[in-house]
C-alpha cells in the first residue's frame, strides 16, 4: 500500500519546534522576538500590523512565507507575485498576492539595497543529501512545517519562498549564480499585513553555499510586530 504523501510532516527535528512566541503565534506589539540559527518561527498578524525582519548580523538569509489565517490553503505565491508585478525582483512600496491573486502583504520598507530572490526553492532533506549530506540537515522546508507545528498549525502545501536577502544574480542567458547577500548588520523589511495571515521566517541552514556569508556560518534573526 502507498503512503500518501503528508506535506506538513517535517523529515527531521530541531528547535523550532519549541520557537513559538505563544501558544497560537500571536505577538506582543513593540516587543522584539528572536528567530534562533537554523531554526523557523511563526507570528500571527493581524490586517494593518506591521511586521518588520531585522537582519541581525547582515549575512544571513530569512526564507518567508505568509498563509492566509483563515484558510491556510491560499498563501503567498512567487508564481503570482512575478505576475503582477511584472518582474521576479520585488521592491518597497509593492503588493505581495497570493495563490488567489490577492494582496496579502505590502511591502512597505527596505533599508538594505534590495537584493531578494524569489526563485529557488526552499531547501529540504532531498536537496541536502544531494549536496552529500548522509545524515539530517537542517532545512528552510522543516522550519516551516515545524513553526507552523508548534503554533497548532499545519502546512498544507510548501509554497516557494520569498528569500529574503538572498543574492542570486539572474544572467541574461538564464544562468544563476549563489552568492552571499549584499545586506549589512541591522537593515530590516517592513511588510504590512493586508489580510489576516500567519508569516512564517527562517533562519536558513545552509552552510555548505556561501550565501549565509563566505564563512557559511548561519545565524540569528529579529523580529518586531507593530500597528504603526
Amino acid at each position: 500500500m502507498i503512503r500518501a504523501f503528508d506535506p506538513g510532516a517535517p523529515d527531521g527535528t530541531n528547535a523550532s519546534l519549541q520557537s513559538a512566541i505563544s501558544a497560537d503565534g500571536t505577538p506582543k506589539e513593540d516587543e522584539t522576538y528572536r528567530v534562533p540559527p537554523r531554526c523557523g518561527v511563526a507570528v500571527r498578524l493581524a490586517e494593518g500590523q506591521k511586521l518588520a525582519i531585522i537582519n541581525t548580523h547582515g549575512t544571513q538569509v530569512c526564507d518567508f512565507w505568509a498563509y492566509n489565517a483563515e484558510d491556510l490553503d491560499e498563501h503567498l505565491s512567487m508564481e503570482h507575485v512575478h505576475t503582477a508585478l511584472g518582474t521576479i525582483f520585488p521592491k518597497a512600496g509593492c503588493g505581495l498576492v497570493t495563490n488567489r491573486r490577492r494582496v496579502i502583504l505590502d511591502f512597505e520598507d527596505d533599508t538594505s539595497p534590495g537584493v531578494h530572490d524569489t526563485v529557488i526553492a526552499a531547501c529540504d532533506h532531498h536537496r541536502y543529501r544531494q549536496l552529500g549530506c548522509t545524515d539530517y540537515h537542517d532545512n528552510c522546508t522543516d522550519n516551516l512545517r515545524m513553526a507552523l507545528i508548534a503554533i497548532g498549525q499545519r502546512a498544507p502545501a510548501i509554497p516557494a519562498p520569498f528569500n529574503l536577502w538572498m543574492n542570486i544574480p539572474v544572467a541574461k542567458d538564464g544562468s544563476i549564480r549563489w552568492l552571499p547577500t549584499v545586506s549589512k548588520p541591522g537593515d530590516r523589511l517592513t511588510f504590512c499585513a493586508r489580510l489576516q495571515c500567519i508569516a512564517v521566517l527562517s533562519a536558513c541552514p545552509q552552510d555548505l553555499m556561501p550565501i549565509n556569508g563566505d564563512a557559511g556560518q548561519p545565524t540569528e534573526l529579529h523580529f518586531e510586530v507593530t500597528s504603526h
